[in-house]
């Protein structure tokens, strides 16, 4: 029968009308804290007692709760403790309780557990034509020219806030948004339009936990991110966009002619909460976005079961929705990616190959590279009396020291960190007359610079550019310096490099299966803001509204982007085809051609780039994909030892499953386009299955090449050859990985396996390990230590 659903987003209040109906079951003093109730499907019984979803939950909600029963099936909105009654995305609801409520729950036959509120947080122009998105004409169209540049795509963007009425959210041109869409706008009407379609705040459970989030929100950016992200993701043509002068150009989203849809999940100096979060892809769902951006997370965010973007993610590709999120900003420590989800991509963050040259010229004619994205033209580049901080750690965080007597008419060198942001150190030497300031990164971002605008000139160095400066320093008497700006320049040949800030794996929660999926553009990048962060003033009027921000938050929605265009220009395939299309045809080499370095200057492996860097060119054609439905994922959960209700919850609203139907799928075997095994047992062999689909038109023969594989390792593809006659024909095949009878030396091996036609390269990452990564896979039923 059917069994419409509709969940309600309650207003808390406290009547005396409501006081005087209510029925007392149980003492109602104990401390009420947020929870996501988890509870079983629905029996047809309930079906036809209960008109709708919320009606149920609120029945459930009061059989245990001070709540008169028969006002809440009267009118669902008289329930105070609910918060969110969920349709999609979760078979639960989000209400207030206390533990004694949760222990009378836990004795009902409808309970199936309850998670304890949970806080994530944001993950925090050029990139266009580096990606080659843009042409070169002569040779071929480029992506936008074969993608409409997105044209009809709806993106919905989880986030902190967007500004309406920024030029890059001008509807100019843009055509209306597709007839499915049903999603509204709570700005005013001249702030929302072809571009900006829809903007809600989603606050109902934040407003609980958190003061100053009050009833109504209107979803504005106070901060710089959900503005930035969503520019980057589909951004309108904004020319003569830069960042405080500098990367002077048209900003331009990814899919400069999709539609954005908003939706405010968090807040600043807060984070955003997990019922919130929830509740947004449930709606977005609904309104007919085509993909999910998110750039939210917590690396420890547990099982799939109680996190709210698998939870949602899942439904959402039920429905075709592709998802994107950020890897998280934990880096470079290993295991600590986020969004470990394989229904998920989850995206690492890379350098693109343009610098704002600001080096630094010693006293002795040593010159040491920097960068800096305010270079003001009335700076004068002369040699200046040259000192550094007197405190014992030198990051000029005490204003007692930094006095005008020390630092006026000098430049002063300060390193990273202490009680004070380099901004602030910036202000508080602007006001004591310094003439500039050189900024010395931390030593663990390595190679990779994150310069910001300070109220003085300033250049910003490597770490270990530092010792050199400390050595002359200390062998001159009268040390002296210069800033030399050399504007913004492109071309890096030593680009991308791993952001040492980008999460790495190996995955907590699915070990076998290899995350980050991939890499884009995320250190630097110059997207729109409500006004640029720092203390400069902007020396033109298009600098107040753009800006640098790095973080996997900015790497995720430039391949939501480009998902956007892939989905536009091939509508029928799955978010897995997507997926596939993306992981098989990145760049593993620099524009040296050499292999992608890490921040600090050796190879950078697998767990911080994934399968490489977006090549958008190529995954627009890939050849063949590793293709996956919705429902191929159930067996692989039942595997990772998920019982049947914790599984049937995360896959609702598909139908209920038992996990002893279900065939066995090992992580290993999962139809990834990515391979992850583990030989620590004799004979030290395991064999792979995978399945490819052809996406191209006409007949193909690829024959597998396995030799960038490591001679430790041998690595056999059964067949070896295989003949695609048709479109969608899907082949078989099995990968035997062993380490010839004897236990690897190395923790981890990696090696590339290619599937080679006279057109095509298709290319899955093979990651090998000597031993489990954790000793235990982290499920809810199974926690983990780490190996």
């Amino acid at each position: 029968m059917d069994y419409p659903e509709l969940r309600l987003a309650v207003v808390f209040f406290l009547a005396s009308s409501l006081l005087a109906a209510v029925v007392v079951g149980h003492n109602d003093h104990g401390v009420h804290k947020n929870y996501l109730i988890i509870v079983r499907r629905p029996y047809e019984y309930d079906q036809r007692v209960y008109k709708d979803v919320s009606s149920w939950h609120a029945s459930l909600l009061a059989s245990v709760c001070d709540q008169a029963k028969e006002e809440l099936e009267a009118d669902p909105a008289n329930a105070p403790r609910l918060i969110y009654s969920y349709r999609n995305v979760v078979n639960g609801f989000s209400a207030r309780v206390t533990m004694e409520e949760i222990g009378k729950m836990s004795q009902t036959d409808w309970f199936v557990k309850a998670v304890p509120e949970k806080t994530y947080q944001l993950m925090t122009t050029h990139t266009p034509r580096m990606l080659g998105l843009t042409g070169p004409m002569i040779f071929h169209s480029g992506v936008w020219n074969r993608s409409n540049m997105g044209e009809g795509m709806i993106i919905g963007v989880l986030d902190g806030g967007i500004t309406p009425g920024h030029p890059s959210f001008d509807g100019t041109g843009m055509p209306p948004p597709p007839a499915k869409w049903k999603g509204r706008c709570d700005f005013n009407s001249s702030a929302c339009n072809n571009k900006l379609i829809g903007a809600r705040s989603f606050f109902e459970s934040a407003k609980w936990n958190w003061k100053g989030v009050d009833d109504p929100v209107l979803p504005i950016d106070e901060s710089e991110h959900g503005t930035h992200t969503s520019s980057t993701a589909a951004g309108a043509f904004v020319p003569g966009a830069n960042a405080m002068g500098s990367g002077m150009g048209t900003a331009a989203g990814m899919a400069p002619r999709a539609h954005l849809a908003f939706y405010q999940v968090c807040f600043v100096g807060k984070g955003c909460d997990r019922d919130d979060i929830l509740a947004a892809i449930d709606d977005a769902m609904e309104d007919g976005v085509d993909l999910l951006s998110i750039s939210i997370g917590d690396d420890n965010a547990g099982d799939f079961a109680a996190d709210p973007i698998a939870l949602g993610g899942y439904s959402a590709i039920m429905r075709g929705i592709f998802v994107c999120t950020a890897a998280g900003n934990n880096g470079p420590d290993v295991a600590t990616v986020a969004n470990e989800a394989p229904w998920l991509l989850t995206v690492g963050a890379a350098t693109t190959d343009r610098r704002a040259v600001a080096d630094v010229k010693l006293g002795n004619g040593v010159e040491i590279k920097g960068e800096s994205y305010y270079q003001p033209s009335t700076y004068v580049s002369k040699q200046r009396p040259l000192v550094r901080d007197t405190a014992a750690d030198g990051t000029c965080s005490d204003k007692r020291v930094l006095t005008s007597e020390q630092v006026s008419g000098k430049i002063v060198l300060c390193y990273t960190g202490g009680n004070l942001t380099n901004l602030e150190k910036g202000s508080i030497l602007h006001d004591a007359g310094a003439a500039a300031v050189i900024i010395v990164s931390q030593d663990w971002a390595g190679s990779v610079i994150s310069p910001k605008a300070h109220a003085l000139p300033a250049a910003q160095i490597e770490y270990k550019s530092a010792e050199k400066i400390q050595a002359y320093m200390n062998s001159s008497k009268n040390p002296t310096a210069r800033l030399v700006y050399r504007g913004t320049v492109f071309g890096n040949r030593v680009s991308p490099v791993a952001a040492p800030f980008s999460s790495r794996g190996p995955s907590k929660q699915n070990p076998g299966i290899l995350k980050p999926d991939i890499t884009g553009p995320g250190v630097n990048i110059i997207a729109a803001v409500p006004k640029p962060e720092g203390l400069a003033q902007p020396p033109n009027e298009l600098a107040y509204k753009f800006d640098i921000m790095s973080g996997t938050s900015m790497a995720a929605p430039h391949i939501s982007g480009i998902a956007a265009l892939i989905k536009k220009a091939h509508p029928t395939w799955s978010p897995a085809a997507i997926k596939s299309a993306m992981m098989t045809t990145t760049d593993i080499r620099d524009r040296r051609r050499m292999p992608i370095l890490d921040y600090d200057g050796h190879r950078a492996n697998m767990f911080a780039l994934g399968a490489g860097f977006i090549n958008p060119t190529r995954a627009m054609n890939p050849g063949l994909v590793y293709n996956l439905s919705a429902h191929d994922y159930i067996p692989y959960l039942c595997r990772l030892g998920y019982s049947d209700h914790e599984m049937n919850s995360i896959i609702h609203p598909a139908p209920p499953m038992l996990c002893a139907q279900q065939p066995v799928v090992e992580q290993k075997d999962l139809n990834y386009p990515s391979v992850t095994v583990v030989l620590d047992e004799e004979p030290y062999a395991v064999n792979v299955s995978r399945a490819v689909t052809k996406v191209g038109n006409g007949k193909a023969v690829y024959t597998a090449s396995t030799d960038e594989v490591p001679p430790t390792l041998s690595v056999t593809v059964t067949p070896s050859r295989l003949r695609f006659s048709a479109v969608n024909e899907v082949q078989t095949f099995t990968v035997t990985i062993s380490s010839k009878n004897v236990r690897l030396k190395k923790r981890i091996t990696e090696g590339q396996l290619k599937w080679v036609s006279g057109k095509h390269v298709v290319r899955s990452p093979i990651v090998v390990s000597s031993k489990k990564f954790f000793q235990k896979n982290t499920t809810s039923a199974d926690q983990h230590t780490a190996g």
